[in-house]
This record gives C-alpha cells, structure tokens and sequence, in this order.
C-alpha cells in the first residue's frame, strides 16, 4: 500500500527576536510578492497558507510536509538565503504553530508588548490569502479564534495601556534627545499609518510649530492636513530643500529600496533621521557625513518606560484567555479529525453487537436481552475512549486509522 503523505501546520518565520533590521528586511515581502507567493503555494498544492509581513516579522502559515516546503517560498519571494534563514528563523510545527499565531494576535508577542497594530495586519493577510482562495476551514477558524481572544485580551486586561508603539518611541526620542525640541524644524516623509501616527504624536506631545509633512502622492498629504493645520505640506520634488531645511528627519516611507541617500543631504548638514520604515528606507551611506545621526526601528524599539512595565504584569491574564480559546480550537479540531474514524469504528462494533445479541436470544433460554444491550454499550464505550486517545497523538494518522477499521472489521 503507497504510504498517505503526512502534512502537518507550520508557522515559520523570521523576527526582531533573532533578526536585525537589516536581515529583516531581506526577508520583507510586498504586497505583490505575497500575492504572488501564495498563489505558487496553491499551484504546489499547501493549504490554509497566509502571510505576515510587517516592520518586525515576516511569517508564513500553513500545511506542508516540510517546513522547508514554505521555507523555500519565503526565499524565492524575497532578498534573504535559505543559509541566512537558518540563522535568524524560527520554525513551529502544528500545536507550537497554533500558539505562536494567538501570541502574535494578541501583542505578546510584539516588539513592543501590546503593541495591537499587528491585529489588523493579521487581519488583512488572511483576507488576501482568502481573496486567492489559498485557505481552508482549518487556518479560517483559527483566524477568528486568535482575533477573537484578541478582542477580549484588549478588553479584559490592561496589555495595551496607555501609549507606546514605535511612532510615539519615534517622538519620545526627540524630547529626550533635544532639548529646544519645540524650536526644531522637523520634516516628517512618508504618510502611511506610521506616518500618521508620528505626525499625531508630535501634535499631542510637543508644542512645535514647525512639523513639515511630504508625501509621493500629493493628494493624500492635502487631506491629511485639512484636520491638522499646525502641519505644513510640501510637495516631493522639493524633498532635499526641505530636508536642507530640517533639524530632524522622520522617514516612514514604506519602500522596498532607500528613498533618502547621499545625494539628498548635503556634506555640512546637521540632522537628526529617525527611520521607521521596515526594510530600512534610508541608505547607511548617509553616515558618512559627520553630521548625521541616523537612527532605526529597532534602537526606536528600545525605548522603555513604565507602560510597559506595567504591561508585564497582565501577561498571565493574557496568557490565560489565549488558553482558553486555544483549548475551544483544538476541542473543534479534535471533533473534526475524530468524528469520521469514530463514527466508523461505533457503526462498526454496533453491527457485531447487534449480530451478537441476535445469534445468543435464539441459543440460550431465557436470555436477558436488556442486560446483554448495557452490557454490550459499555465495551463499545469503552473501546472508542481508547481509540480516540489513540487518535490524539499527533503523530497519529486518522486516515490510515480508518483504513485500519474497515479492513479488520469489514472481513
């Protein structure tokens, strides 16, 4: 008999636990390279496969026989080798894998703790993945497990107390760092959502009046600023007269290659740049010009106080809502891998049974057929607990199981 191919639920992955920014961004993937790599996931043949690709992690999801199955599609998508995957990576397999995600879904695993952002990038990769019909019932219904103990960890504890995520570290830095902040002239570039944030943190947290904001499309910034008229505008071809202009340079462009070098900074300039873009979007030769101080994401990341001090302690009530929903996941998964087998083997041993209790009635006077009925019920009850927690096993195949069944009791 050819032997049934054993698929198993991977997470694998690369994160700022174990990776720079730098090799992070290697291994970032756009949103075009993730479309087109779980479309050859489907073309392959992997289920339930979705994508995460964010500042501080880019994690693939889904069934394989390898983990090296989808290993190799993250490297065929984006700059990073297998050889530097190895170095840096993390690999989970079926219940570690399950676990992983519902940390990640509820900020426990953020770069900094609570940080929710990432529910709504979870969110959007699986609606992709969903949109290219790359899921299955398995990887939906664990989505919507981890997002809702999302929702009650954020409601229930106080994880995501006040204010702390990389744009507030990002404007933390400069009132720790500058100390006529309010008097700098600061040029914000890159509207996106760590754009925006940085822009509103520097509203809410400082008294500078002179936040200028540049934006590739022109339209975005005009509307941005309807509703903050402390904010000046500029257009892009005007980016290196107003970086001549700045005292600080945030950078949140969100581009696969360096929108910020040499050749837009001139060689006397004194300037401060804050890149909060993931892979880095401001080329290290800038650097070269004494003058520079460049920081990145993840020196931002550094930054503590004493939110997240006080995020710690609710980390055990977090820890246990994700067991909870994580116990209501496994207890569908195990009714669905079981019931087939179970029901199988019950039909079965129903049907000897009942031959049974036919052939003994005609055989032996005066048999209590009730009593034969109970008796009988409780071995079937019996033997489908045992097999059912033969069935637990992971390694345990449910398909050869019910090969088994049929062949044993079908003779």
């Amino acid at each position: 008999m050819q032997e049934e191919r054993q698929e198993h639920f991977y997470n694998i992955g690369v994160s700022y636990k174990k990776a720079d920014a730098n090799t992070r961004g290697k291994f970032s993937l756009s949103k075009e390279n993730q479309s087109s790599l779980l479309k050859l996931s489907k073309e392959k043949g992997y289920k339930g496969v979705f994508v995460i690709s964010t500042c501080n992690r880019t994690e693939i999801s889904g069934f394989a026989e390898r983990p090296c199955q989808l290993i190799e599609l993250l490297c065929e998508f984006s700059e990073g080798t297998i050889q530097e995957f190895a170095k840096v990576s993390t690999i989970h397999k079926n219940q570690e894998a399950i676990h992983q995600l519902f940390r990640i879904g509820t900020g426990l695993e953020s770069q900094i703790l609570g940080d929710y952002e990432i529910v709504g990038q979870l969110r959007q990769a699986f609606k992709l993945a969903k949109s290219l019909k790359v899921t299955n019932a398995y990887s939906e219904r664990l989505i919507n497990s981890v997002l809702r103990a999302s929702k009650m960890v954020k409601n229930e504890t106080k994880l995501s107390s006040g204010t702390t995520s990389v744009s507030y570290a990002a404007v933390q830095y400069i009132i720790k760092n500058l100390p006529d902040y309010n008097s700098k002239n600061i040029l914000v570039f890159g509207l996106g959502k760590m754009g925006k944030h940085t822009c509103k943190n520097l509203a809410e947290y400082t008294q500078n009046k002179s936040v200028c904001l540049i934006n590739r499309t022109e339209e975005k910034a005009t509307e941005f600023i309807k509703e903050h008229a402390s904010i000046r505008k500029s257009v892009f071809t005007n980016l290196s007269v107003e970086i001549e202009k700045a005292d600080v340079l945030i950078v949140s462009t969100g581009s696969d290659r360096p929108t910020i070098t040499k050749e837009h900074i001139g060689v006397d300039k004194k300037l401060l740049i804050l890149d909060l873009s993931m892979p880095e979007n401001v080329s290290k030769e800038v650097t070269d010009y004494q003058g520079i101080s460049l920081v990145n994401i993840d020196e931002l990341s550094k930054i503590t106080d004493e939110t997240l001090a006080a995020r710690q302690q609710e980390v055990p009530l977090a820890e246990a809502i994700i067991e909870t929903h994580k116990a209501a996941f496994n207890e569908w998964l195990n009714h669905r891998r079981f019931t087939p087998a179970i029901a199988a083997l019950k039909k079965s041993l129903e049907i000897i049974k009942n031959d049974e209790i036919d052939f003994q009635k005609k055989k032996i006077a005066g048999f209590n057929e009730d009593q034969a009925e109970i008796l009988t019920t409780r071995f079937i009850q019996k033997i489908t607990t045992q097999f059912v927690k033969h069935l637990k096993d992971e390694e345990t195949s449910v398909s050869q199981s019910l090969q088994v069944i049929n062949k044993v009791f079908q003779s």
